[in-house]
């Protein structure tokens, strides 16, 4: 395999004595140091690699992470992961988010839905030198578009067995690309959920608090053709064998014990300059706010009279909930903590190091060129922001991408628009599919309404012109004449059928151009509009692309100065974070403990939602029906110092615990995209998933406190004792490979 050194690694020798890094994997084999530390018992050598245990076990879902826990091709992930197949399979008469659902034989598991996957990472190479090696003289879009014709072409290299799904993901924001080929599983099943009340116990309410009491886990199964190989959804589908599977620790863990969390975080800011998080805390974040209370606002008082509705809408609800809440522990975090005046100290510092020495000038002009253009971006953040809400309606939504491929069909596939090519062609009709559970014309009309409304709202120079003309809007209209008018639209389309969304793909320019379909046309209209704003994204990700990866030069330089360690920001690709079991000082003389337990969980259940819980598990708590997972205690046992085999030492005390462990707090550096992510112990066996991060954690997008920073996991042993006692759910426990 070919020996991967990046930047990063140079700055490692001297190494970190915090659990601060959402490292490639790579990048471990060079931190034994801090896996001994922390007691991981793994080789940091062994976890480095993509071919060996656990890391092969580890999976992706797009936008979650999860692994394989059996040679059946059995996956544990998050039920908050999984809502979307558990949603798909839901109906009011059979409504498994409620009621949850369990298939005692294979035949009896449910398909997870057209968009459901599962992305296995075979291999990471390093393709910086193939992407950036010739881009000489090349500015604004001219460079971005011949490093999205470079992706485009490893990707088509890489691609050429058609199991496999590739990517060409850049790395310190433009410095380094890496090129991920992961095998695409397309059949997935549910297999087991636990009902709303106990996977989502405490609902938005206890969303990023602690302490937690949540059965945050679903399992799900990865079919393959009978030849082995990635296929669609067909009913003589056999179960993947994976390479390895995780063992299943049903000891758990104990305060103070060393972990791993392996998975796909999605987004960090870590390396952003003060100016964006000034921007985002002032301007991005509040307004994000705000469009989301409206949206959940809308939708509620739309779906309040009809149940089906409110399953369809309830994926939707439970994402938007989740990213306003964070959004708002973002602006608490800014506010309480100053990050702002801490980057901007800590960028004062960078500055005046490369100011020592004439060599460093370059990261100077680098940084100067970058804070213009990030004001030249923020200046135009505004009209981008509510025009994109604007032209947010499913079908209009639909009807634009529909149109595109048609247009970039008309090119070579090369030359293509990224996502519009022949690969991407059953992505978009997955897409196009999901509509028929999570769309109700009556509901989006609403919703559109809305955003227009907001859209409407502001200055006539913030508005898109020729959005307006081509819609027939004005900020005059009021609430009655906007809504009959777009009333029109959805009246004189048939693109609410998802067989006839389908059959547009393949249709020519000028058949859309011809059509009379109210959203065709108006896709047809805009689309002028659409690709002089995306050039216009595209020239400022061209000069981005080249003060960025720059400045990042410099960034590194001056941490490996320090003897400081450097990982790069997340980007929805595999990494590692290590840590151990720890509680958190919250506030001023509150300490909040690593443990929650089942009689906490009982102490919180009332008669309404979201703390309701099933009679059986109730009674099960009740009577401490605890079974094997009971523990006594959590504490680590003490062992005896040389002195104390000659005199007499006081004898440490343990705190009794006498329950079953709920939920647990970790030092690991996670974030979104870390949900479902297996929690190892030392020796890579799991004793726990991965689901949120402690209100006090949220700012660690931005800056990593290592006082305060606390990821929070589903304890194993809950799992364990929640299928054994109150769901029987014995049958996925005796397919597991259990470590007592």
């Amino acid at each position: 395999m070919k020996k991967i050194i990046s930047w990063s690694l140079l700055v490692l020798a001297t190494g970190a004595v915090a659990d601060e890094g959402q490292w490639q994997p790579h990048q471990i084999k060079d931190l034994q140091h801090e896996f001994s530390r922390v007691g991981i018992v793994l080789p940091a050598e062994q976890v480095s690699s993509l071919d060996q245990y656990p890391m092969n076990a580890v999976v992706g879902l797009g936008g979650c992470s999860a692994s394989f826990v059996s040679n059946q091709g059995l996956v544990v992930t998050n039920h908050h992961c999984a809502y979307g197949a558990i949603a798909n399979n839901s109906t009011p008469e059979n409504n498994l988010i409620e009621q949850g659902f369990l298939a005692k034989s294979m035949s009896e598991e449910l398909p997870g839905g057209p968009q459901q996957r599962i992305y296995i990472t075979e291999e990471v190479t390093d393709v910086t030198n193939q992407v950036l090696g010739d881009l000489d003289g090349l500015n604004g879009k001219a460079r971005y578009d011949a490093i999205q014709s470079q992706r485009k072409a490893i990707i088509k290299q890489c691609e050429s067995d058609p199991a496999y799904r590739c990517s060409v993901s850049s790395f310190h924001h433009g410095m380094e690309y890496f090129l991920l080929k992961q095998l695409m599983i397309k059949d997935v099943r549910l297999v087991y959920a636990p009902s709303d009340s106990v996977g989502n116990f405490g609902g938005d309410i206890d969303n990023f608090e602690y302490p937690r009491h949540v059965a945050d886990f679903t399992f799900i199964r990865a079919y393959v053709g009978k030849n082995g190989k990635p296929a669609n959804y067909s009913k003589d589908n056999v179960p993947f064998k994976p390479k390895s599977h995780l063992k299943v620790s049903a000891k758990g863990v104990k305060k103070g014990d060393g972990i791993i969390v392996a998975g796909y975080p999605g987004r960090t800011s870590r390396y952003k300059l003060a100016s964006e998080i000034d921007f985002a805390g002032k301007w991005h974040y509040p307004t994000q706010v705000e469009m989301y209370t409206k949206t959940l606002e809308t939708i509620a008082q739309a779906t309040s009279e009809n149940s089906a509705d409110q399953v369809k809408y309830s994926s939707t609800v439970k994402s938007i909930n989740n990213r306003m809440k964070k959004r708002k522990g973002l602006m608490d975090g800014f506010k309480a903590t100053d990050i702002h005046g801490i980057k901007l100290e800590q960028e004062k510092q960078l500055l005046a190091w490369f100011e020592k020495n004439d060599e460093r000038e370059a990261y100077s002009q680098a940084h100067d060129k970058l804070s213009q253009l990030l004001a030249q971006s923020q200046s135009n953040a505004q009209r981008d922001f509510y025009f994109g809400y604007a032209k947010n309606a499913s079908l209009l939504s639909a009807a634009s991408r529909l149109y595109r491929l048609a247009k970039e069909s008309e090119k070579p596939d090369a030359q293509r628009e990224i996502g519009y090519q022949a690969r991407d062609i059953n992505r978009i009709k997955s897409r196009l599919n999901r509509l028929k559970t999570r769309f109700v014309p009556a509901v989006d009309q609403q919703v559109w309404q809305m955003y227009l409304s907001q859209y409407l709202a502001q200055d006539k120079a913030i508005q898109v012109a020729a959005f307006n003309q081509a819609l027939g809007v004005s900020s005059a209209m009021n609430s009655e004449q906007l809504k009959e008018h777009i009333a029109t639209f959805y009246a004189n389309t048939k693109l609410a059928d998802a067989q006839t969304r389908l059959d547009w793909i393949g249709k020519s320019v000028s058949d859309f151009e011809q059509s009379d379909d109210a959203f065709i046309k108006l896709a047809v209209a805009l689309y002028p509009s659409n690709i002089e704003f995306e050039n216009e994204r595209k020239e400022m990700a061209g000069q981005l692309a080249q003060a960025r990866p720059l400045y990042m030069k410099g960034v590194i330089a001056y941490n490996r100065s320090l003897g400081k360690p450097v990982y790069p920001d997340a980007n929805s690709t595999l990494r590692i974070s290590f840590g151990s079991v720890d509680g958190y000082p919250a506030k001023d003389g509150v300490y909040k403990t690593p443990f929650t337990s089942l009689e906490g969980l009982l102490a919180k259940v009332t008669s309404e939602k979201p703390f309701t819980a099933p009679l059986k598990l109730v009674q099960a708590i009740k009577a401490k029906d605890y079974g094997l997972y009971k523990q006594v205690t959590l504490d680590k046992p003490s062992h005896s110092s040389w002195h104390c085999k000659l005199f007499t030492c006081a004898k440490a005390q343990q705190t009794e615990f006498n329950s079953v462990p709920v939920n647990f707090l970790s030092s690991a550096d996670t974030t979104g995209g870390n949900s479902g992510s297996p929690v190892m112990n030392a020796y890579g066996d799991l004793v726990g998933l991965n689901f949120d991060s402690t209100y006090e954690s949220i700012t660690k997008d931005w800056y990593f406190n290592q006082r305060i920073t606390r990821a929070i996991h589903v304890d194993i042993r809950y799992m364990l004792w929640l299928m054994k006692h109150v769901d029987g759910a014995d049958n996925v426990i005796e397919e597991m490979d259990i470590v007592e």
